[in-house]
């Protein structure tokens, strides 16, 4: 073992990390917040948030998430084929927060954390209407993830086509989305880590030709 690796923790994740609280999210992250807005075809709205969602493909532009446990929005998104991904701004962190709460599916997490659901054009899932930027979906894929060993993990990867966006036209500026302007709000470690993007944090590189 070099002088280096000794300034290491080292861990094999089966094996536990070893740690006050596993570093894996906090390591992986910031990253953006999956709030997920679905329905069930019988007129039951569904709302919460996913802290593992990204964006996949550009063209045509794909989003996925990842619900860890079969969850009301996994049968939803299973039953309807079509979701909602609503952006979380700093303005809107603690309403998100309250839509993650544990509660039955026949309670309305729009109204729980005093939200207000917006027909969508393009799908019947509805829109956090107080959020400045919302992306309709179409399901595209759902993946049970698997481990190494080929087994089956509890955990399921939805992805999403984009087929209508919503954005709050104060959020372009001269046409161009100001990504910092919106105060995103960015899940990390711990039980309740989070950070905001502010418009000091920017630095710029273009890609080598």
């Amino acid at each position: 073992m070099s002088s280096h690796d000794e300034d290491r923790h080292v861990y094999e994740p089966a094996q536990g990390h070893g740690l006050p609280h596993d570093p894996f999210n906090a390591i992986v992250g910031p990253r953006p917040i999956g709030w997920i807005s679905t329905h069930d075809g019988e007129g039951h709205h569904n709302l919460a948030p996913y802290s593992f969602f990204n964006g996949f493909n550009y063209v045509p532009p794909i989003i996925g998430f990842s619900s860890v446990t079969r969850k009301d929005t996994l049968r939803n998104v299973e039953r309807t084929g079509e979701f909602v991904w609503n952006l979380v701004t700093r303005p809107l962190a603690e309403r998100m927060n309250a839509s993650s709460a544990m509660v039955p599916s026949d309670v309305d997490e729009f109204m729980l954390a005093g939200l207000t659901s917006a027909a969508s054009i393009k799908v019947a899932a509805p829109r956090v209407l107080e959020s400045p930027v919302n992306f309709e979906c179409r399901v595209t894929q759902i993946v049970q993830l698997r481990d190494i060993d080929g087994a089956d993990v509890p955990s399921w990867l939805v992805l999403g086509q984009v087929v209508a966006a919503h954005i709050a036209k104060s959020l372009l500026v001269d046409g161009v989305y100001d990504t910092a302007l919106a105060q995103p709000v960015l899940r990390a470690g711990g039980p309740g880590d989070y950070f905001g993007l502010v418009p000091d944090a920017r630095f710029v590189m273009m890609r080598p030709k």
